[in-house]
């Protein structure tokens, strides 16, 4: 039986985790709808937000500041009924 040496360049993808794969596959599955995320994971979206960020900076990027959401977003995303008010008032408090 023969040897295959090669160089392969792994994914940053193939990096993560078995939780942040998963969680990335529903992230997608519900096209990034945050509300959508809480009510299949179980989880609230202050923490939806945090298992973003986690993947994010698994992935080598800069998770800052300006990517918080602005308190504008915030009152959109109650007005369209994806956050309960309770969600807004932790996120702006965030």
């Amino acid at each position: 039986m023969g040897l295959v040496a090669a160089d392969f360049e792994m994914s940053k993808f193939e990096y993560l985790t078995k939780d942040q794969l998963k969680f990335i596959e529903v992230f997608l599955k519900n096209r990034g709808n945050i509300k959508d995320v809480e009510k299949e994971l179980g989880i609230s979206y202050p923490t939806v937000r945090s298992k973003l960020d986690e993947v994010i900076a698994a992935l080598g990027y800069n998770v800052s500041q300006s990517s918080k959401v602005d308190k504008k977003k915030i009152v959109d995303m109650l007005d369209r009924g994806e956050i309960t008010a309770d969600q807004a008032i932790k996120m702006m408090n965030e």
